[in-house]
């Protein structure tokens, strides 16, 4: 918990850095999950982001929004800073970190870190995430749409 609020601290400056200058570069994403936290439980999750263009094929974003982790039906709110980056004309590969906020559990805060790929459209997005949710490995389908 003394190491969260530091690592809070230095997302939020590093995503400071990296924001767009200009409107014209931001877009929304919304996103859906379904992921297998391993030895854990089944969680669902709906996010809504929001990105902006750094140079080229690389843009930064934050996303949150709400979890259902189905043993126990507790309920959290994820939050993570991501770098994503379009490497070909139609895949993308992504990675973020952030804590995400467990109701209904012992420890509230978990810590989250993922690496995502997939295939993305104009805007329409499907992909795998691999990572960790504090204390074991998740991995998980998403499908996003950008506006």
């Amino acid at each position: 918990m003394k190491l969260l609020r530091p690592c809070l601290g230095g997302l939020l400056a590093v995503g400071l850095f990296f924001a767009p200058t200009t409107s014209e570069a931001a877009a929304v994403r919304v996103g859906l999950g379904a992921d297998y936290w391993i030895d854990e439980s089944a969680a669902f999750s709906f996010t809504l982001g929001v990105e902006g263009r750094i140079t080229g094929p690389l843009s930064v974003g934050a996303r949150f929004g709400a979890t259902l982790i189905t043993d126990g039906n507790d309920v959290g709110i994820p939050l993570d800073i991501y770098l994503r980056a379009n490497v070909a004309r139609s895949v993308y590969i992504e990675g973020m970190a952030g804590p995400w906020i467990v109701f209904g559990r012992n420890d509230e805060f978990r810590a989250h870190a993922a690496f995502g790929f997939g295939l993305q459209g104009k805007a329409a997005s499907i992909g795998i995430e691999v990572g960790y949710l504090e204390p074991n490995p998740v991995i998980g389908l998403r499908l996003g749409y950008k506006f």
